[in-house]
């Protein structure tokens, strides 16, 4: 019953979502159609782009253009993290689970504390992960929400050992570390015209040069001055000192792994293109194990959850009618 259900609902909500279409333009336009269907609960591609968005902070059609095989492993990655949320809201709404203010607000102060964090600080670490205060209050619900799902189906205590979390705290100093500041230049080429297909294709084309003189050892200054129409141009690139919360997501990701006086691969943005320079990073000190031994156990805490949790959720799937619409 639960199937024949679901495959109704698909194709008429299927129907709906042809008839906004005139027959002339079915083939070139995509409304907010379905992509799966989950027990009685739908997925929309808005819900998709929307989190692929969050994730990469790119438009997905950018992505796609790109780069189309990273494009169809994160569209699946995202479809199959909103298809387990359904089943676990739904799960959630079945057992009465309910997470209130208080217990939130009461988490975001424990997590600031941990990580000698000001509600400011919090929120500009939040910005550079391109996530709003209210998406972060909403996410640290749906974790509090999971623990309580686990604790309720996982009749089992979890148990986290004093002498894993210092195992934890020596095996990954630089987690604990006192934030230090990195010294960055960038090349920035903007998209000139009204961004058409030649346009790109010509930005292509430019950065590719500039990546290709880079890598065979020009100096970054010299065609920094010479090509770039970001800030800094013509002091060779030079951007200055950040904080490394407070960078935008796609550029800490770029030169999250580089050495000093190493370059990035180029950051395409609507807009154009970055090519940003490690010019020095500064390190802090780490901090002590009974400063942090509270936020080691969180962390322990949290992947012992997160693996009981995909083991459940696993289980959980293999029983419930999906139907995913590409």
């Amino acid at each position: 019953m639960k199937k024949a259900k679901g495959i109704l609902l698909l194709i008429f909500l299927g129907a709906i979502c042809t008839s906004l279409l005139s027959p002339q333009r079915i083939t070139a336009e995509v409304c907010d159609r379905i992509v799966a269907v989950v027990e009685d609960d739908l997925v929309t591609l808005y819900e998709l782009n929307k989190r692929i968005r969050q994730l990469t902070g790119m438009d997905p059609n950018e992505l796609e253009r790109q780069d189309k095989e990273k494009y169809i492993k994160t569209r699946q990655r995202v479809l199959d993290y909103l298809i387990d949320e359904k089943i676990t809201n739904k799960k959630i709404k079945e057992l009465g689970i309910e997470v209130t203010d208080k217990e939130v607000d009461q988490a975001i102060e424990k997590i600031k504390k941990d990580n000698h964090l000001t509600q400011e600080g919090l929120i500009a670490a939040l910005k550079a992960q391109g996530m709003t205060y209210v998406e972060y209050r909403k996410k640290v619900k749906t974790d509090l929400e999971r623990m309580q799902l686990i604790n309720f189906e996982v009749k089992s205590k979890i148990i986290i050992k004093e002498k894993d979390v210092k195992k934890y705290y020596e095996q990954h100093p630089d987690q604990f570390k006192v934030k230090g500041s990195l010294r960055l230049a960038m090349i920035f080429i903007p998209l000139d015209g009204n961004g058409d297909y030649e346009a790109r294709k010509q930005l292509d084309s430019t950065v590719k040069a500039i990546y290709e003189r880079l890598k065979s050892g020009e100096q970054f200054g010299d065609l920094a001055q010479q090509y770039s129409k970001g800030p800094g141009a013509s002091e060779g690139g030079d951007i200055g000192e950040f904080n490394p919360a407070s960078l935008d997501p796609n550029i800490r990701n770029a030169i999250d792994n580089l050495k000093e006086g190493q370059i990035s691969k180029p950051i395409y943005r609507p807009n154009g293109v970055q090519i940003i320079k490690l010019v020095r990073r500064y390190k802090g000190p780490v901090r002590p194990y009974e400063e942090v031994k509270e936020a080691i156990y969180d962390i322990l805490y949290r992947k012992e959850v997160n693996k009981r949790y995909y083991a459940w959720i696993k289980d959980l799937r293999s029983k419930a009618y999906i139907r995913v619409c590409f």
